[in-house]
């Protein structure tokens, strides 16, 4: 099929002599359409929309391990963090829109709880809260002040599947990825399965690592990032597959071990090349 996909840019600095390390996350923040960062250097880096360095936050404001974020209406910040020496217990961190510290959150109230780690998150409509644990059979549901009300858990042949990563859609959608099951579940607002896709392996069509799913709201595609594939698979709403673009490499368009991707409000895909030590950015139609 045609493909209306052209590479756009990469990020590799946050300054001239400070490069990205092995960046792992990232994210298109849609009011103030600034580009979150997250590095293998503890920190956070933010970006204009077109890719100019703006801020870098750490453990100045108390950031020490942080895994994933996201941001909500009013501006604030909520970001997973895994234990440090400092602080043994994982948490989500809440900032104000001036990036000052506001609380932590503490996730508990369900079986598996002391053993769960918040790595990935994100927020609907009414401020309850989705999070991903590294590789827990399920996503827990928080309400708006932080406590447990509820847990998603994708079954196959009657065992829950681990799930490593959670999106939502502007229609308020949820998508669920499983490296594990190679893949991504599709729940309604009111968390009812609607439809699952992916296969697992690693040819052309199959997901191997999926790692995350990128939403394009204009048009209800997906894009599923392959971690081991070095790939990121395309579908329709559906979860129809269509096609994929990159395989392991170093030019443009082209990845090392990718691990996150997002799409903004243009259309533009935001990919976490880890071990290539960028975030590459392409133009989709």
């Amino acid at each position: 099929m045609s493909v209306a996909l052209t590479y756009f840019d990469s990020v590799y600095f946050y300054e001239d002599d400070d490069k990205l390390s092995f960046p792992s996350f990232v994210f298109a923040e849609p009011v103030m359409e600034e580009i979150y960062i997250i590095d293998s250097k503890g920190r956070i880096v933010i970006y204009t929309s077109d890719l100019y360095p703006l801020y870098s936050f750490g453990k100045n404001i108390g950031i020490q391990s942080p895994q994933g974020l996201t941001v909500d209406a009013e501006g604030n910040l909520y970001v997973t963090q895994a234990e440090t020496q400092d602080i043994p217990r994982p948490r989500i961190s809440v900032f104000n829109a001036c990036m000052k510290w506001v609380r932590d959150i503490y996730i508990e109230g369900f079986e598996g709880a002391d053993s769960f780690i918040p790595y990935r998150l994100t927020l609907d409509k009414k401020g309850h809260i989705y999070v991903a644990g590294t590789y827990f059979p399920g996503v827990v549901v928080l309400d708006d002040k932080g406590k447990f009300t509820d847990m998603i858990s994708p079954e196959e042949e009657g065992r829950k599947v681990k799930v490593n990563n959670v999106a939502m859609d502007k229609a308020g959608k949820i998508y669920l990825v499983s490296e594990e099951a190679g893949k991504v579940y599709v729940y309604n607002e009111n968390k009812k399965l609607l439809f699952k896709f992916g296969e697992k392996g690693g040819s052309t069509g199959k997901l191997s690592r999926p790692r995350a799913v990128g939403i394009d709201n204009r048009n209800g595609r997906l894009y599923v990032v392959d971690y081991m594939r070095h790939t990121i698979s395309a579908y329709d709403g559906e979860g129809a597959y269509l096609f994929e673009f990159g395989g392991m490499g170093w030019s443009e368009g082209w990845f090392q071990y990718p691990n996150d991707i997002f799409i903004d409000k243009d259309g533009k895909i935001f990919v976490a090349d880890m071990f290539n030590n960028r975030v590459q950015v392409f133009n989709a139609w």
